[in-house]
């Protein structure tokens, strides 16, 4: 699967990796795995994260940037990811009178009931930090909240 990156692919991701190698020993804990992978520009599901070799707890595994290079590979093939075009179709279910909005509440059980599901904090944390005040009936704008939550946690650095 190494073989199938470019060099400069090669030498972005021993980049990433080198940052995520936070004891200097040339291994990244497999718990950051998603992470590194997100910092290369992908966006893997957690689902696909722990099929590659994440863990969800820290200190259980480690990986050599030789262990890593194919699993950036495989992750660079995968296709299973939604783009900003297809969530704003999804929302648009939800956009009663058509004009643009939906209920924060609906919004805020659709992060919490489907898909890869977050729990009540962690749709709360995202909907605080992604949405505009809601107007005075309960409702939200979704395209700008699609657009922050697609430009990450760092959208100046993109």
């Amino acid at each position: 699967m190494a073989g199938d990156l470019s060099a400069r692919d090669i030498e972005r991701a021993k980049f990433a990796f080198s940052i995520y190698d936070f004891e200097g020993g040339d291994t990244v804990d497999a718990f950051y795995l998603g992470d590194v992978l997100r910092a290369l520009n992908l966006s893997p599901t957690q689902k696909l994260v722990e099929k590659l070799g994440g863990t969800k707890k820290r200190n259980e595994k480690k990986l050599k940037v030789d262990e890593f290079l194919p699993i950036f590979g495989q992750a660079k093939k995968d296709k299973d990811v939604g783009n900003i075009e297809d969530f704003t179709e999804i929302l648009k279910l939800y956009d009663k009178s058509g004009d643009g909005k939906m209920a924060l509440a609906e919004l805020s059980h659709i992060l919490q009931s489907l898909g890869e599901r977050l729990d009540k904090d962690e749709a709360e944390e995202i909907l605080k930090d992604c949405c505009e005040p809601e107007d005075e009936d309960g409702f939200i704008e979704y395209k700008p909240f699609l657009k922050k939550l697609m430009a990450g946690p760092y959208p100046d650095d993109a």
